[in-house]
């Protein structure tokens, strides 16, 4: 077995990619700022169009074209060395590396071929699973017909559920006797490109799954969980056979309703573009990911995006996907406030805590997903999700990545799975 390495050879050749790109969007950046101030606009209007002419136009021209050389030069010798070195095993540090990396550039770096966009599997232990009969059993000693499935969040991967030294899935194969698979994929991409194909992965999964599928149940943290509401939508439509094994989907601080973060970068863009001086900075906001602004409102189907700019502030007017129907669905929420339950229907015994705790609970909630939008819950009642209510369950000052970790969260999900 090789060693886990921090740089693979195949590194270099991706990142070199990665810098070309990035001194050319540089220039471009810095081309427009100088165009738009030469230009002497009015501080607030519209953006001049165009490039810089003559001498000035000639010196951004030629930068460009010395990267492309320079670029193209790279990719070709990196492309024939990288094979020389042969597969390298890929440590946990490079694993969290790419996948934050995916998480803030993963569609860019799929439409542009880059190495280093990770494909979907199903993984064990860090290592691919090859969905067949024999390979699954080899691969599974333990394999049973109770099966869960881990779905991870934005800028994660499947080894970081393991975290302060706990893993719901291991545990919970443990205490329960399931069979553990863990999601890996780019959270880059679009939530429904992603839960398209994870639906034909589940697909395929349980057509090779070595024992008779007793049920299946999903575990989704974050983004996971979106990915687990698209792929069981586009499984039904597509008449596949799972998503009537599915019995239990858990949901971990799922943003159902949308992110604050991703409306707080929108707002950033919108007001970097209001002055022509600053116009071209707005550039760099919307270097992030379409994974990323699907959070903005949680989208989780192709229509819900297809044709919009995605960058452009508007409101919501994607229709609501409800929950999976014939499947039990449950909603765990955190927040780093205190636990008021005693004062929320007593608002009067202390008014000042209570009104700094629900705006907590509001505005920051996990630190990344608000307590209403990670239960469901929508002030228009076509938007309100409906978990019922012995299925929806607060933790607090617990923050979002606490929430892979903490006994009461494992052991509330250890409750609800074990139910019958």
């Amino acid at each position: 077995m090789p060693k886990p390495t921090h740089l693979h050879p195949t590194d270099l050749h991706s990142f070199s990619r990665l810098a070309t790109d990035a001194v050319a969007g540089l220039t471009d950046l810095v081309e427009a700022m100088h165009h738009n101030i030469a230009s002497t606009p009015a501080p607030l209007g519209k953006t001049p169009a165009g490039r810089t002419r003559g001498i000035t136009g000639f010196v951004y021209r030629s930068i460009r074209g010395v990267t492309r050389l320079v670029g193209g030069g790279l990719d070709a010798v990196l492309g024939r060395l990288v094979p020389l070195f042969g597969e390298r095993q890929s440590s946990p540090e490079r694993e969290a590396v790419l996948a934050a990396l995916n998480g803030v550039l993963g569609d860019y770096l799929e439409a542009s071929g880059n190495p280093l966009a990770i494909r979907m599997h199903l993984r064990k232990g860090g290592k691919p699973l090859q969905l067949d009969k024999a390979a699954l059993a080899a691969a599974l000693p333990n394999v049973g017909g109770k099966l869960l499935l881990l779905a991870h969040g934005l800028c994660m991967n499947d080894l970081q559920w393991k975290r302060q030294g706990h893993d719901h899935g291991a545990a919970l194969e443990h205490d329960l006797g399931f069979t553990s698979i863990y999601l890996h994929y780019n959270s880059g991409r679009h939530i429904s490109t992603n839960g398209r194909e994870f639906a034909e992965l589940l697909e395929t999964l349980l057509e090779a799954w070595p024992v008779p599928v007793e049920e299946l149940n999903i575990l989704g943290h974050s983004m996971g969980g979106l990915l687990a509401r698209s792929a069981w939508h586009y499984a039904t439509a597509a008449g596949h056979a799972w998503p009537q094994r599915l019995k239990k989907i858990l949901f971990l601080g799922t943003p159902h309703h949308g992110a604050p973060m991703e409306r707080g970068g929108n707002w950033i863009d919108i007001t970097l573009g209001l002055s022509p001086y600053t116009a071209p900075l707005s550039r760099l906001g919307k270097i992030r990911s379409a994974g990323i602004t699907d959070l903005r409102h949680g989208y989780l189907l192709d229509e819900d995006w297809h044709g919009r700019d995605r960058f452009t502030k508007s409101g919501s007017h994607h229709s609501t996907l409800p929950l999976p129907q014939g499947v039990q669905c449950y909603a765990i929420a955190a927040t780093t406030s205190k636990q008021v339950a005693d004062l929320m229907d007593n608002p009067m015994d202390n008014p000042k805590g209570n009104l700094k705790n629900k705006l907590m609970d509001r505005l920051i909630g996990d630190g990344l997903v608000p307590v209403a939008s990670a239960l469901g819950s929508h002030a228009e009642r076509e938007r309100n999700l409906a978990f019922p209510q012995d299925r929806q369950w607060i933790t607090y000052k617990t923050g979002h990545l606490d929430l892979l970790c903490r006994k009461e969260v494992y052991a509330r999900i250890r409750q609800w799975l074990a139910e019958n």
